[in-house]
C-alpha cells in the first residue's frame, strides 16, 4: 500500500517505528528480536534507514525484505541519495520496487564518517529535492520527505529550511515526516508555517523517546533538536546511572507528547526507535488504552 492512501482509509491515527540495519551477527539477533515485539502492536508501517554513501546498501535491503516477505509489514524504504551516480540509485530504486516496496523516503544523505577515502560520484544529487525530481517521472513510488520543525541543523534559517521542503513538496512529496522534538510547539508552528507556505499533505510527526541522557545529549547534536529547561530539570532530578528511572520518564514524556500532538489533529505517531522495542510497546499500548490511537 502506498502510505498515503492509509490516511484517506483509516480514521484512527497511524502508528509506526523506525528500524535500521544491524551492524553485526549479535545486534541482528536482538533486532530479530525487537522486530517480533513489534510486529506484535500491527504496526500501519516501518520504516529502515540507509546509510550514508550507501554503506547499509545490503543491510537495509534484508531488513525491508525480512519485514515485508517474513512480517508481512508494510515498510517505507528510506534512500539518501549523496555520494551516488544516476546508474546506482536506479538500481536501489529496482530493488525495491521488485520487493514490492511502494513508498520511499527520499533525503539527501550524509558523507559517510567511517569512509574517510569516499569520493561522491560526479553525477551525485546535491540535495533531496533532486533525488525527489530524479524519482518522479521513473518511478510510481509514494514519496516521503523530511521536515525539521527547528530547520535543518545545516540551514541558514528555519524559513530558509522551509522554503526547500516547499521545493520538495513541489517536486513531488507525498507526505513529511519530521524530526523529533521534545516541544509541542515546535511541531505545530512548523505545521502552521507548512501551511501558510501551501505544504497542505499530511506532516507524520516523529518522537524520540530519551533511552538515556548520553543517547539524548549526542542525539540532540547531531539532529539539531532542542531539549527543553523542564526536561533538563526532570532529568537532574534523577540519578543517571538509574538507567531504570530515566527510560521510565522518558517514556513518560514521550506519552505526554504524543496525547498533546494526537489532540492536536497529528495524523499518526513515529517512533524512531533506535532498534529498541520496551519503549515503543509501552508507548503505544498506553496510548491505545486511552483511546487515542
Amino acid at each position: 500500500m502506498r502510505v498515503i492512501d492509509l490516511w484517506s482509509e483509516k480514521k484512527k491515527p497511524t502508528v509506526s517505528f523506525e528500524l535500521y540495519p544491524a551492524r553485526d551477527p549479535a545486534a541482528a539477533e536482538k533486532l530479530d528480536k525487537v522486530i517480533d515485539r513489534l510486529a506484535k502492536l500491527e504496526p500501519d508501517f516501518v520504516s529502515v534507514t540507509f546509510g550514508a554513501g550507501g554503506s547499509t546498501r545490503e543491510g537495509s535491503y534484508a531488513l525491508v525484505k525480512k519485514l515485508k516477505q517474513e512480517k508481512g509489514l508494510e515498510v517505507v524504504a528510506y534512500f539518501t541519495c549523496w555520494g551516488l551516480g544516476p546508474e546506482q540509485i536506479s538500481a536501489v530504486l529496482d530493488d525495491y520496487r521488485e520487493l514490492g516496496v511502494e513508498t520511499i523516503l527520499a533525503a539527501r544523505g550524509d558523507p559517510p564518517h567511517d569512509q574517510p577515502g569516499f569520493q561522491p560520484h560526479p553525477e551525485s544529487l546535491a540535495h533531496a529535492s533532486d533525488l525527489i525530481a530524479f524519482i518522479k517521472p521513473r518511478y510510481d513510488f509514494c514519496i516521503a520527505c523530511a521536515g525539521y520543525p527547528e530547520g535543518h541543523v545545516e540551514a541558514a534559517s528555519p524559513e530558509k529550511d522551509l522554503e526547500y521542503l516547499k521545493l520538495k513538496v513541489d517536486r513531488g512529496a507525498d507526505f513529511v515526516i519530521t524530526n523529533y522534538t521534545y516541544d509541542n510547539d515546535l511541531f505545530f508552528a512548523f505545521q502552521k508555517r507548512a501551511r501558510a507556505l501551501g505544504i497542505e499533505m499530511p506532516i507524520l510527526p516523529g518522537v524520540m523517546p530519551i533511552y538515556s541522557v548520553k543517547m539524548m545529549e549526542n542525539l540532540a547534536r547531531l539532529c539539531g533538536a532542542s531539549i527543553p529547561d523542564r526536561v533538563r530539570k526532570d532529568l537532574e532530578s534523577l540519578d543517571p546511572a538509574d538507567k531504570k528511572a530515566v527510560a521510565a520518564y522518558g517514556i513518560d514524556l514521550a506519552c505526554d507528547l504524543w496525547r498533546g500532538l494526537l489532540r492536536g489533529g497529528a495524523p499518526g505517531i513515529h517512533i524512531y526507535t533506535m532498534d529498541r522495542s520496551k519503549a515503543a510497546v509501552q508507548i503505544v499500548t498506553t496510548l491505545r488504552d486511552e483511546g487515542l490511537l
